[in-house]
């Protein structure tokens, strides 16, 4: 079912849970099942880089990560990447793995989220944001009206603040475990 925009209407109230709740919980990125998504009328996809394609401990892209988006390429979904990342290595995975990218974005902000679906050409409602991280990824999703796909980390390695807002992510996820 696609997400739709946070909206408030009187005397209705989006609760903390429902706007961070992904709709599709998933043990890696390589485990979404790609059919499903293209069926649902997903045909592009914003993509977080660090922790969700290129653990945060290393520079060297998985193998795994560049034949699964060559597979993204084959069925023809538009792609974006879109980092929080200001750092080199961003730019230089997005060239490794042949897709544009959106850095600096200041996730969970719209307006990186707008300039992505700009390069995709898509719109929010047939897009879907894959990422490992409730308060960037599936919250700037969320708000915007698009599907949301929530990975686990690649990495346990991490910035001091993501380690601190991991902690409130698994309070929101507890009785919630990856589909595969």
């Amino acid at each position: 079912m696609p997400s739709r925009p946070i909206r408030t209407r009187r005397g209705m109230r989006p609760t903390v849970t429902s706007i961070l709740a992904p709709d599709l919980y998933y043990s890696s990125v390589y485990a979404i099942d790609l059919e499903a998504l293209w069926a649902g009328g997903v045909r592009g996809l914003l993509i977080d880089l660090d922790n969700t394609l290129l653990p945060r401990d290393t520079n060297v892209i998985p193998e795994a990560s560049m034949s699964w988006v060559a597979a993204l390429k084959a069925r023809n979904f538009k792609v974006c990447l879109l980092s929080n990342n200001w750092h080199e290595r961003a730019p230089i995975a997005a060239v490794e793995l042949g897709l544009d990218l959106v850095d600096h974005a200041v996730k969970p902000l719209p307006f990186a989220f707008l300039r992505a679906l700009g390069r995709t050409g898509t719109r929010a409602r047939e897009t879907a944001i894959i990422g490992d991280q409730l308060f960037t990824d599936i919250l700037g999703g969320k708000l915007l009206g698009m599907r949301t796909v929530l990975v686990e980390p690649l990495s346990i390695t991490d910035l001091p603040h993501t380690l601190l807002l991991r902690r409130l992510e698994a309070i929101v996820l507890e009785r919630r475990s990856p589909l595969s």
